[in-house]
């Protein structure tokens, strides 16, 4: 335990804690630091509208933290509250106000964060788990006004959480949450709108702005995809024709691929140098390529300076 016996004396049992009476106990504050201390996790506790501005719910001097699980807190006020690594996993903290709060390293997966202010807070390596708390209820939900009311509540969460984030310099957490937030308005549009589709294919291909890695990898397929097909089709060389022919060595149609992926790089990227020319259908991809090739190196310019300059 971490506690002095001395200071278990007029401490509150759990059911007391969980009864929701204890709002307007003097010195609350001061009693459930002591309660922390015990080791013990506390879980349901009931804190609605506590003032708890200040509280100390830090276990110092150990590489794990206290858990305050499952906990209503409801307009709780945390405001400059120390808590560092404090596991609040499946929390109520709707408008609660955490304001100036130390929160580094805690633990608000599935908590419920309609309306929560972390304003000037520390979030740095917070967990917020993969999913928020709405998005899990919106997957869930079989009645469509209920589960499009909770979608609209995951975005703006995730759209206060990415001002957070922003204010603070944390552009990684402030891209993800982004990408989240966008996420969200899609899956509130009608599904088989236009609207709806375009910002699935533009989170496919770049995650809204928060993934050139995304557009480097469809660049490299579709390089690929279109260097086999000229490899099958065949491509002009000086009158002569290169394409696969099963009567050549394995090294043979190896340096005619090489040759179709050559001419491949240089159609998507609109050099054409016009050593190679395509044949046949083989021309109207060569069309297809270098349309697509423009698109996407023009989009992979916008998303790289967004995180650049971001």
């Amino acid at each position: 335990m971490d506690i002095a016996p001395r200071e278990i004396i007029d401490q509150p049992d759990d059911s007391e804690w969980q009864s929701n009476n204890l709002k307007d106990l003097p010195d609350l504050k001061s009693k459930l630091e002591a309660r922390a201390r015990l080791g013990v996790p506390m879980s349901a506790f009931k804190l609605a509208r506590c003032n708890l501005e200040g509280i100390d719910l830090v276990r110092h001097k150990k590489n794990y933290g206290y858990q305050l699980k499952n906990s209503d807190l409801y307009r709780a006020n945390f405001k400059n509250a120390h808590c560092f690594m404090l596991d609040l996993s499946g929390s109520s903290l709707m408008k609660a106000n955490f304001s100036h709060a130390n929160l580094h390293c805690a633990n608000l997966s599935n908590c419920n964060l309609l309306g929560t202010n972390f304003e000037n807070a520390k979030i740095e390596h917070v967990n917020w788990g993969k999913e928020i708390f709405q998005e899990k209820q919106a997957k869930k939900a079989n009645n469509k006004k209920e589960k499009l009311d909770y979608y609209e509540q995951s975005e703006e969460i995730y759209r206060n959480l990415r001002k957070t984030a922003e204010r603070q310099g944390l552009f990684e957490m402030a891209g993800h949450f982004f990408q989240k937030e966008m996420i969200m308005r899609r899956k509130q549009m009608p599904r088989s709108s236009p609207r709806r589709i375009i910002s699935k294919i533009v989170d496919i291909f770049c995650g809204y702005g928060e993934k050139p890695i995304r557009v480097i990898v469809f660049s490299l397929a579709t390089i690929l995809t279109f260097a086999v097909l000229y490899f099958l089709l065949g491509l002009s060389f000086s009158g002569d024709s290169l394409a696969f022919n099963p009567d050549l060595t394995v090294w043979q149609n190896f340096k005619i691929f090489l040759s179709s992926l050559y001419f491949s790089v240089v159609t998507f990227t609109t050099l054409g140098y016009g050593d190679l020319a395509p044949i046949g259908i083989a021309r109207a991809l060569a069309a297809l390529e270098a349309f697509v090739g423009s698109f996407t190196l023009a989009l992979f310019v916008v998303v790289f300076v967004k995180k650049m300059t971001r």
